[in-house]
Formats: C-alpha cells, structure tokens, sequence
C-alpha cells in the first residue's frame, strides 16, 4: 500500500498576500481521495522528530535559536516566514515524516511525505521557506542507524538545494544530485556532487532528454541503497517564481522516470513534495496530484 504522511499541522496559515501558497497541504489530499488514487487508510500520522536526530544534521545553535524564538530580524528575513513556536513545531513533524516515509520505502518501494523537500535549510541557517532540512536529516538518520550505505538525492525543484549539497559536502555516502534553472534563486549556489543549471525558459523535450541522458547512468554509477526525490513542480511555465517552461504532462513524465527508473532498479523512493507557486492553485494541485497518482499506478 502507498503510505503518505500528513497531519492536519501542516496547515499552516500564514498571512494574506503570502506568495507561498500553504492551502495546497490540504487540498492535495483533499483532491486525491475525491478521485480515489486513494483511500484514507493510505495516510499516516508522523511523529515529532526527536531533537538528538535533529542534531545528527543542525548545529545546536541553530536549533536552539529556532526552539527558543531567538532568531534575528535578518534570519528571520532569510527564512521568509513570520516565525513562531507552532512554524517550528510543524516542521519537526514535517521532518520525521520523510524519516517513515523513508521507512516504509524500504518496505513497499516508494511512501511520500505531502509536505517536506525543504531543500534551503543548511545546517546552521534557514532560508528560503525551509527551517529543517527533512531529506538531510532523514538521510543523516539512516547512515547512523545503519540502515542505509550509500543514498541518492534526486533534487528536481527548479531552484537548486543549496541546502542540502551543504549539509553533505563532506559526506561520501550521501550524492547529492540537483537540477534546476541556472539563473534562479539562490544566487550563490552550493556544489552539489552533480548540478545541472538549466537555461531561462527551457521546455519539456530539452529537460526530459537531459533527465533521461543523466539519471540512469548517475544510478549505475552511485548505486544507492535508497533514493529521496524532491519533486518540486515550480518547473511549470505557469510558476510565478520557475522561469522554466514546461508543461503539466511535462512535470509529470519527468515524474515518470524517476518512478521507473528507482522501481527497476529496486530503489526505495521517498518523495518529499517541494516547491510550487503557479498563480492557480488548482495548477499546483493536479502537477502534485500527477506524482502521487503515478506512485500507486506504477507501484501498487
């Protein structure tokens, strides 16, 4: 059975006007059990991630900034979201939903988080919307339980996990993988063990054919024993903060591979859900409905 994590925290609300869009957490769900993808029995609760897992990836500085609301006006700033002790909260459920996420993976080959993919959370700061960095610590978790030997992280947001490539610049087990559009935000770019800056405005059949061209050789060549996907879907052309161009059916065949790809070659997959900011929201919701409605069709 496909396991998704949610809880009704990751409804946040945030203040008219913000641009990041927080009612996709309950619509997708919402719009995936109206059409039968799913039931409710395919959702689970997440814990709280505990705080000594926590710092198996964030300073303690960090963390005790962010538990403690102690945070400067410029990190604040960085993060871009009004803060307070229930933002926090949140995201340490968030986090250790990509953790059983990751665990029922192993289990069923693929489970998703309906949150998660905060990329731009490094280990001594947050930016970006991101406070934790889920994939990193889920990562770091399985490397120390371990559970895993060798990780793969497929970052297909449009802007790049700078985040992440920092957390792991010094972590041989864990490859980082991120392709995004060049000239977008972050500005300074992190090194990830492999990025691919994509031009202003590229369309599906460019995207899809470097994707094709690159994962499966990055696969035989890393060999990872589990695989997180950021699967962002502000690569559309609709999104107000991509600057690419692709389609829905675009988005979703790039989907496609990667789905395929980890399946054949018995990778379990965790799918965090990452950025996505058309003006529409009923846009974000069926480019996100595409990668859930594909996990169940290709897995279960």
């Amino acid at each position: 059975m496909l396991k998704i994590a949610f809880s009704p925290i990751y409804k946040y609300a945030v203040p008219d006007g913000h641009r990041f869009p927080m009612e996709k957490y309950e619509l997708l769900p919402e719009q995936l059990l109206y059409e039968g993808t799913i039931t409710e029995e395919n959702f689970f609760s997440p814990k709280q991630v505990s705080e000594e897992t926590i710092l198996l990836t964030h300073e303690a500085e960090y963390w005790n900034k962010l538990k403690n609301q102690q945070l400067s006006k410029k990190e604040i700033r960085a993060i871009g979201f009004p803060m307070s002790e229930h933002l926090v909260k949140r995201g340490t459920f968030i986090t250790h939903g990509t953790i059983e996420c990751a665990e029922f993976a192993v289990q069923h080959g693929v489970a998703m988080n309906i949150a998660g993919g905060t990329h731009h959370s490094f280990t001594y700061k947050g930016e970006g919307f991101c406070l934790l960095n889920d994939v990193g610590v889920a990562s770091n978790y399985f490397l120390n339980k371990g559970i895993a030997k060798k990780i793969l992280v497929i970052d297909l947001d449009v802007h790049q996990g700078n985040g992440t490539a920092q957390i792991f610049q010094n972590e041989s087990r864990v490859f980082t993988f991120s392709m995004h559009g060049e000239k977008n935000y972050p500005t300074r770019k992190e090194k990830s063990d492999l990025d691919i800056g994509l031009p202003d405005k590229t369309e599906d059949a460019p995207y899809l054919k470097i994707l094709k061209n690159t994962l499966p050789a990055l696969i035989e060549s890393v060999e990872p024993d589990l695989a997180f996907y950021v699967s962002g879907v502000d690569v559309l052309e609709s999104d107000k903060l991509g600057r690419l161009s692709m389609s829905l059916e675009g988005c979703k065949e790039r989907d496609r591979i990667v789905l395929e790809l980890c399946k054949k070659n018995n990778i379990p997959l965790a799918i965090s859900m990452g950025g996505g900011y058309s003006e529409r929201i009923s846009t974000i919701i069926e480019a996100h409905a595409n990668t859930f409605r594909l996990a169940q069709e290709l897995f279960f």
